[in-house]
């Protein structure tokens, strides 16, 4: 089968390099999945460089999300049945980007119908962390108002359609009028292109004041700062991640003395320590996609020849929602 592996850490086009491998086979508790469509997301660039929270061994293989059909089950496997359409996150170091992938069981889940194969590929890592970080994290109400940065972004568009759904009022940040006008089509009742405006400002004018009661940030650095501007009396900051390239210092006697709180959220904890409350968010987010409040914002559907191109455009920004890959 083919497969892109890292065969060195550097940058994606540098180290992707697409191979003629053999095809994996399930052992004990897992199953083996014929990719039908893989997500792309910043993390696979930071694998590719070694910068990851996980490193996995040399060569891997990166795409840690992926849409598939069940083509073999391990021994003692029962379920779920082969041919069945399901979606699951990868088992580094055999990641998405191939024709298979092995995965443990119980990690696999149906694929809601709801979406073709590239929107349920790419439903999994963002709108998990999204439903976490705002309901279980922050506990985002509705009548709140919703602070999303990155919002025309993989992370930050799933955050908006979310923030929507719960009765929200989001304000969304993005960067340039293309992704103002994405941002705006997602649902975001305000959007802030920030090369041209300051949202600390906007935030406090659409709120009176108040500011944002829940911000969900996954690009730190700056934004982070500056949202500790603007955040509400009991305000939430969900802490989602660093896409900016800076993990901010936050200064704990302002947490203090402006009475706001600071999340964080690693969603894969959830998977690794309550997989029922993953499954239970599973449901719920495939409710939300057949009554239509949400829908992955798949900009891109390329061929998995595409992959180490992919990954660099994510990589730099210069994508809206989310790139798939299909066999």
């Amino acid at each position: 089968m083919k497969a892109w592996r890292v065969h060195h850490n550097g940058e994606p086009r540098e180290a992707m390099r697409l191979d003629e491998v053999p095809t994996p086979q399930p052992g004990p508790g897992e199953v083996l999945l014929r990719v039908r469509a893989a997500g792309v997301n910043f993390p696979d660039a930071m694998l590719c460089r070694g910068e990851y929270q996980i490193r996995p061994p040399l060569p891997f293989t990166p795409g840690v999300e992926m849409c598939g059909e069940v083509a073999a089950l391990g021994p003692g496997v029962t379920g779920p049945e082969v041919g069945a359409r399901v979606i699951s996150p990868a088992a580094l170091p055999g990641g998405a980007f191939a024709e298979y992938a092995v995965v443990p069981a119980a990690g696999v889940l149906p694929a809601p119908e709801a979406l073709d194969d590239a929107e349920a590929a790419v439903l999994h890592i963002g709108y998990q962390t999204g439903w976490f970080g705002l309901h279980r994290r922050a506990g985002l109400r509705p009548g709140e108002t919703l602070l999303v940065h990155a919002a025309a972004g993989g992370v930050g568009s799933a955050a908006v359609q979310l923030g929507k759904a719960a009765g929200a009022t989001v304000i969304g940040v993005v960067g340039g009028p293309d992704k103002a006008k994405v941002a705006r089509e997602l649902g975001a009742d305000v959007v802030v292109d920030r090369h041209a405006e300051d949202f600390v400002a906007v935030v406090k004018e659409t709120t009176g004041g108040r500011g944002a009661d829940v911000v969900y940030d996954p690009v730190g650095g700056d934004a982070y700062t500056r949202s500790t501007k603007c955040i509400a009396f009991e305000g939430r900051i969900v802490v989602v991640g660093f896409a900016g390239g800076t993990v901010p210092a936050p200064g704990l006697n302002h947490a203090l003395v402006k009475n706001y709180a600071i999340l964080g959220l690693h969603w894969g904890l959830y998977a690794a320590r309550e997989p029922d409350a993953v499954r239970r968010a599973h449901d719920e987010l495939t409710r939300l996609a057949a009554s239509g409040a949400v829908r992955p914002l798949v900009s891109a559907r390329l061929p998995l020849s595409e992959a180490a191109e992919a990954v660099t455009r994510v990589s730099a920004g210069l994508t809206t929602g989310r790139l798939a890959l299909l066999p």
